[in-house]
């Protein structure tokens, strides 16, 4: 059908207001309850209250009506960190985490990046291809619609590519719309052991500009970490990144108070991520400048980590989202409940805060906030139906997957 009608909504959420919200605003956008969203032609093209429902306008020439009573409806989930493409496994990692080891600890002792890079470098591209649809699928039923994936587990050229060559062919063949960021800086590969500026000279000269030339990522990162590259070196790398025309995202004081923060808010970056040990300055920083503040719960939660102060972030001023950080080492799920529930219950995020962040939060991110993150007319029709009638369901069903419904450029395709 070439028209999709959606009526009788319980509460509508089209988290509609320009973005980044940042704030109180995040917790006061608005609902509509009893409302409606028409689609046609892959887009919205209207949407409130069932008062206001003019049948003899929508209901013409081929549609399909779909009614949601008892039922919420909230644009399509963007999930705006992971390093979903990746080859091997870690679970002896998480065991030894279990047994008391750190990660910095795991990755000191070869462990860690280096494992799944031994692992992703001796994957073949069909092999990489083949994992990413069903993670794609698993991740698509969970509500995402618009996804940012990282390179990152080659660490040298031709791997690097061919992460990002699968991820571009996933994009093409697959529903959810893939964003892609190249990590050529996640660690210092063996061969370039005590030298990192080695390192970074080779990614900067002979890795990024032929990611751009074949144009396989839109966002260059880098994990700026006590033990793995500087604010200096960082600060280099995404100076070079920036004027090749990369737009920049930065792994930002994860497990270190380094300044990773206020780095990327005075380069410009769309994003700032994990922030587990930001500074007070960083987060006045990041109230004050445009770069969004991405909050991984799941991933503070499988390190057994302090969890980021998401509270304080948003009453501050800053505009945060949140992410999965799927990856084969310190966050193995895709879980967007699970992220929801420790959103909600470790990091004191109300319903509206937690939408707003797996929303227009997470495609300004991804710079994609003209066509994904929120129901407003003209954009793409990316929206899911759940199965309860109020977002307050999300945290309160604890890690329950609640979205019934899944409609991709108003196409219902889960």
């Amino acid at each position: 059908m070439s028209k999709l009608i959606l009526k009788n909504i319980s509460q509508l959420v089209p988290v509609d207001e320009a973005g980044p919200i940042r704030g109180k605003d995040m917790n006061l956008i608005k609902t509509i309850e009893n409302g409606f969203v028409v689609t046609h032609n892959h887009v919205v093209v209207g949407l409130g209250s069932m008062e206001d429902y003019d049948q003899s306008l929508y209901e013409t020439g081929d549609f399909m009506v779909m009614d949601c009573l008892g039922k919420t409806v909230v644009p399509g989930f963007v999930d705006s960190h992971t390093h979903f493409v990746f080859g091997g496994y870690r679970e002896n990692e998480f065991k030894m985490r279990l047994e008391g080891k750190s990660y910095m600890e795991i990755m000191s002792a070869g462990g860690g990046i280096a494992s799944s890079v031994t692992a992703t470098r001796a994957a073949s591209a069909e092999e990489l291809y083949d994992l990413g649809i069903e993670r794609l699928d698993g991740m698509l039923a969970m509500g995402v619609t618009t996804l940012e994936g990282k390179s990152g587990y080659g660490l040298d050229l031709i791997t690097e590519l061919k992460q990002l060559q699968v991820m571009k062919e996933l994009n093409s063949r697959h529903p959810i719309d893939l964003v892609s960021t190249f990590l050529g800086p996640h660690s210092l590969p063996p061969e370039y052991k005590g030298n990192q500026e080695a390192y970074i000279d080779f990614v900067i000269n002979e890795v990024l500009p032929e990611v751009k030339d074949q144009d396989l990522a839109e966002f260059a990162d880098i994990f700026c970490e006590k033990g793995v590259f500087s604010v200096e070196e960082s600060k280099y790398y995404l100076g070079a990144a920036k004027e090749l025309g990369f737009k920049l995202k930065v792994h930002a004081d994860e497990i270190a108070t380094l300044g990773g923060a206020e780095m990327a808010v005075d380069l410009g970056a769309h994003s700032a991520d994990h922030l587990l040990a930001v500074s007070d300055q960083g987060i006045k920083d990041l109230a004050g400048g445009s770069t969004v503040a991405t909050l991984l719960p799941a991933t503070a939660y499988s390190l057994n980590e302090p969890f980021a102060k998401a509270r304080e972030m948003i009453d501050s001023g800053c505009a945060v989202a949140l992410a999965t950080d799927f990856n084969p080492g310190s966050c193995p799920t895709y879980s967007i409940p699970l992220v929801i529930s420790l959103a909600a219950l470790k990091m004191k995020m109300t319903a509206k805060e937690i939408i707003c962040a797996l929303t227009k939060n997470g495609a300004c991110a991804l710079d994609r906030q003209d066509v994904a993150g929120s129901i407003e007319v003209g954009k793409k029709a990316d929206i899911l139906i759940l199965s309860k009638p109020s977002i307050d369901f999300l945290p309160y069903h604890l890690g329950m997957n609640l979205v019934e419904t899944v409609i991709k450029e108003g196409i219902v395709v889960t």
